[in-house]
């Protein structure tokens, strides 16, 4: 499914950082995300996928450029355009309560019960005494136990997050993230430790919210048959670029091999 255009949840211009002077990690990204939109970005490892994913919501500092939100995501009724990169700090903790973070190791609590675990996507870490003993208004255990039937996992409500399979692991963080609203769900490498059927199942779960939620998806992959088959558009980093930006179907021999500079024949890693 494509979307017909409409203005951007996320402007991303001339994107830098570097670590080190001599050593680029991002060297000048340019690109937009639209609301809704799955979007799966490619690149060998070191490509420089998680640092960017980093920097849309600051968790790594740029080293220069512009990150565009519309300001009216954190602040009601308000106007233009926030830079996330010279965002106060006030307003970047507003920017980050709209963005979920999705890991490849799903950062869950491993004693505490599935419903609690996605209870605590609605606090920020300093708040693990309300957690622990599960302060939460009637209204937040109903949000999340509908979070939890959106991702099939209702029936495991109240059981331990460790008796879970990985795959239902990584559906609970995303009920968690769903706990905040997002506008915007960054997943970094969310399926790379599990097997092609949940890696699916989980990666159908984020691509139906997006759908009926109009949540923008930005997801680092190392499959490439599950990038294409699940993503709206695709971005290919290599080096720290972007060398390619657009639908799977049009991934052919020529932009594979920019991305991952072999042959199309060899196995993606």
């Amino acid at each position: 499914m494509h979307h017909a255009p409409q203005a951007p949840l996320i402007e991303v211009r001339a994107l830098q950082k570097a670590y080190r002077a001599d050593r680029p990690v991002l060297q000048g990204i340019d690109c937009s995300f639209a609301p809704g939109e799955f979007v799966g970005l490619l690149g060998l490892s070191g490509a420089g996928k998680s640092t960017f994913l980093r920097c849309l919501n600051r968790l790594i500092e740029p080293t220069s450029g512009q990150i565009l939100v519309p300001r009216d995501l954190i602040l009601p009724a308000a106007t233009g355009a926030m830079d996330v990169v010279t965002a106060s700090a006030r307003d970047l903790r507003a920017w980050r309560r709209r963005v979920g973070m999705i890991f490849q190791q799903f950062n869950l609590v491993r004693r505490l019960t599935v419903l609690d675990n996605v209870l605590a996507g609605t606090l920020g870490a300093a708040d693990l005494p309300r957690i622990l003993w599960r302060a939460f208004p009637a209204a937040e255990r109903d949000r999340a136990l509908y979070n939890l039937e959106r991702v099939g996992l209702l029936d495991h409500a109240f059981r331990r997050a460790d008796e879970l399979s990985g795959g239902q692991q990584q559906r609970v963080a995303i009920a968690r993230a769903l706990m905040q609203r997002p506008a915007l769900i960054l997943a970094d490498e969310p399926v790379a430790s599990l097997d092609p059927k949940l890696s699916a199942q989980v990666l159908a779960t984020l691509r139906r919210i997006a759908q009926e939620d109009g949540i923008t998806v930005i997801v680092s992959l190392h499959v490439l048959d599950l990038a294409r088959q699940y993503s709206d558009r695709l971005l290919g980093f290599q080096s720290g670029r972007v060398v390619f930006n657009g639908p799977p179907e049009a991934l052919d021999d020529e932009a594979y091999e920019q991305i991952y500079r072999r042959n199309t024949r060899e196995l993606v890693p």
